[in-house]
């Protein structure tokens, strides 16, 4: 069997999209059942070294490159067909844990040549047999890229397959595949099969981002219009203007769809009557799982402790950690609310307790140079300023709320490190010279991630296997599996959060939607308190109960595994695909 990933991270990992294909590809059980896997995706970057196209890999054919390593007669005639230019190599993936090294096949075909003819036709089709209206979007880069990347991209698939290679399914990661699996229905050739793979659900993530009322608002309305037989669109209005909606739901067409968590699943079933019949496969993300002795778990603390009394003139007893993007829908403001209530509990008992924030708005992340600089200026990160190089966009509202919780905490302090990785080279002088990033990853106790909007949340368990405790948001996709894994036993690492319960009667649709900032901050305030006093009683006080909870973390994160992720969940549904 012959994979096919349509993704926009076909040759960098960017976000969730690139470290679900990482763990596939280096999972065992993927190399048993897979034969060959193909990436395909647009070329960003046409001016960039050979090499570098591929992220590293090695270039088989390009002619912007005066590269042929025996595939011209096999791709030019496709460039010449649609005026485009194609990119083929290979790129590796590694997981050196494990001991993993594998290959991918990588096609990238350039998105800003096209046949503007066949480009009109191709969407002609799609209107004809999807009722895609391909004209409201047209002024869309990003409609418009994986639009034309689909023909060639598409047939340069085909060129490459042969007859031992099939059967082949085309996966769309999300809204970015399905005009490739479109033009794979439409050609309707034997041997293909196309799955939609849903890491989020495109429209709903808006709405519960832009309303003040959040997931309390948006997933107690859900369900209440579901009891009454309604769609998203009778409840929140007509999305047909927003392309990423016109391309989802052209996807029961395809032979499968898998979802990344048990919400993913319910919102699907909410975009409209097409979702109520087909069948949609729950293929939840991994979580890495790596055993560590209780010496790693201490030394990597100790670093972490050792930072904290460098930037704060104490040794806290406990780390508190959120490493994630710096967006709305990661609720970073809830990990203060809870932290508020926390605090009083340690200082009664003598504790003390740092949280690291690590998040930025800009990918790359500050340079060495300009972190000296404002280490040196004003005391980075435990201080800030407004505007770049330092605070930029949100990042400067939430540090507003960072400095109001230091203000008035007496045991537990903040720390908001806007900076993209953690080392001494990137975080200052102030950073003990051996830290790594994995420190902050070992040495944790707790790893927040209270999300408003969260398909799965492979972030916010990556800690597990390392004893921390993970506290997430009951709309975490990673909910559902984590209470497969654990046979619907309670788990002390484990905290779920839960925003969306709402006090009180039974309300109507209408009383919900009028959810507003009051009463989703009463809500939060009540439910946090919650939180801390399960984080309080859940702390681990000696190193006896700290090697338990490293026991127990890697004993449940084994069971969430990619390679229990490919056998459970992800060959099961290629294998409905087929059938399909």
């Amino acid at each position: 069997m012959t994979l096919v990933h349509v993704t926009h991270e076909a040759v960098r990992k960017i976000g969730g999209i690139g470290a679900v294909i990482q763990g596939l590809l280096t999972s065992k059980e993927y190399l048993k059942a897979v034969k060959r896997t193909i990436l395909v995706g647009p070329l960003f970057e046409a001016d960039l070294p050979p090499a570098d196209k591929l992220g590293g890999g090695e270039v088989l054919y390009s002619l912007l490159d005066g590269v042929d390593k025996g595939y011209r007669d096999i791709l030019r005639p496709i460039e010449e067909k649609y005026l485009t230019r194609i990119v083929y190599g290979k790129r590796r993936f590694e997981d050196r844990r494990e001991g993993v090294s594998v290959e991918a096949e990588v096609i990238l075909i350039d998105p800003n040549a096209v046949d503007p003819d066949r480009e009109n036709f191709f969407k002609a089709n799609l209107y004809k047999l999807f009722g895609l209206q391909s004209d409201r979007y047209e002024d869309l880069d990003e409609f418009e890229t994986y639009m034309r990347i689909a023909e060639p991209g598409y047939e340069a698939v085909r060129a490459l397959l042969s007859r031992d290679d099939l059967p082949c399914v085309i996966l769309s990661h999300e809204f970015m595949g399905m005009p490739l699996a479109m033009k794979a229905i439409m050609e309707g050739e034997k041997g293909f099969k196309t799955v939609f793979y849903a890491h989020e659900v495109a429209t709903v993530r808006p709405i519960v981002e832009n309303h003040i009322g959040h997931d309390t608002m948006f997933y107690n309305a859900m369900e209440r219009a579901m009891e009454e037989g309604k769609y998203l669109e009778d409840v929140f209005g007509d999305q047909s203007g927003f392309f990423k909606h016109a391309l989802i739901t052209r996807s029961p067409r395809c032979d499968n769809i898998f979802a990344v968590g048990d919400y993913v699943v319910k919102e699907l079933r909410f975009l409209g009557p097409e979702f109520s019949s087909v069948n949609i496969d729950l293929v939840y993300n991994g979580v890495p799982a790596y055993e560590i002795s209780l010496e790693e778990k201490l030394r990597s603390k100790r670093k972490l402790q050792r930072y904290a009394e460098n930037l704060l003139g104490f040794k806290p007893d406990f780390i508190f950690t959120h490493v994630t993007r710096m967006v709305p829908s990661k609720g970073l403001w809830r990990d203060l609310k809870v932290l508020k209530h926390l605090d009083p509990m340690f200082e009664r008992e003598g504790r003390t307790g740092v949280i690291f924030f690590l998040s930025t708005l800009i990918g790359v992340g500050r340079s060495p140079e300009e972190v000296l600089r404002m280490e040196e200026e004003y005391g980075w990160p435990v201080n800030h300023r407004v505007g770049y190089p330092d605070l930029v966009g949100y990042e400067a509202d939430f540090y507003v709320g960072v400095e109001e919780f230091n203000r008035g905490s007496k045991a537990i302090k903040a720390v908001y490190v806007n900076q993209f990785g953690w080392d001494r080279e990137r975080c200052g002088r102030r950073m003990p010279e051996d830290m790594e990033f994995m420190d902050i990853r070992i040495g944790t106790d707790v790893e927040f991630g209270q999300s408003i909007y969260e398909p799965f949340g492979i972030a916010q368990v990556e800690p597990l296997s390392f004893g921390a405790i993970c506290v997430v948001s009951n709309v975490c996709g990673c909910v559902g599996f984590l209470r497969k894994a654990s046979g619907g036993e309670d788990v002390p690492n484990f905290i779920v959060a839960d925003y969306t319960k709402l006090p009180g009667d039974r309300r109507s649709l209408e009383e919900i939607l009028s959810i507003g900032l009051k009463e989703r901050d009463e809500i939060e305030m009540r439910n946090s308190l919650e939180v801390a006093e399960r984080i309080f009683r859940s702390l681990p006080r000696d190193e006896r109960e700290m090697e338990r909870m490293i026991e127990r973390g890697y004993e449940i994160g084994s069971r969430m595994s990619w390679d229990v992720v490919v056998r459970d969940y992800l060959v099961p549904g290629l294998g409905r695909a087929l059938r399909g």
